[in-house]
């Protein structure tokens, strides 16, 4: 059986905007993201420029408590996800729950929150 996969609904959060209409846009005007790091003191560091995320509010997506158990890496993939789903206009329910996933893809996660929930757990 050959299986297919159908792009549904798109979801972005990205250095040039937190959501698919402001990051096209900003391709779009030929902006690329990269700015002086804001996260962390780069004085000590021969590169003190990134392609950052600005301006993301996972409270936006999650409550304070569910937030501060995972890093950002996952409040950006949430965020993303919500996006692609209320993108795509489908309703998910008991018939097509099984059927539905999201693809997620990143240059590099905070997967040591993610070991870390998960020892604690």
């Amino acid at each position: 059986m050959k299986r297919r996969v159908v792009v549904t609904g798109l979801g972005l959060v990205t250095a040039c905007g937190n959501n698919v209409p402001s990051t096209w846009n900003a391709m779009m005007h030929g902006e690329n993201g990269a700015d002086y790091i804001k996260k962390f003191d780069t004085e000590k560091f021969p590169v003190q420029f990134a392609c950052e995320v600005k301006d993301f509010d996972p409270l936006s997506f999650l409550d304070k408590k569910e937030a501060r158990r995972m890093g950002a890496f996952t409040h950006f993939a949430l965020a993303a996800s919500d996006e692609a789903v209320k993108d795509s206009g489908l309703v998910i329910d008991e018939k097509n729950a099984e059927m539905v996933g999201t693809y997620i893809s990143s240059g590099i996660g905070d997967f040591w929150a993610i070991e870390r929930e998960h020892e604690s757990s």
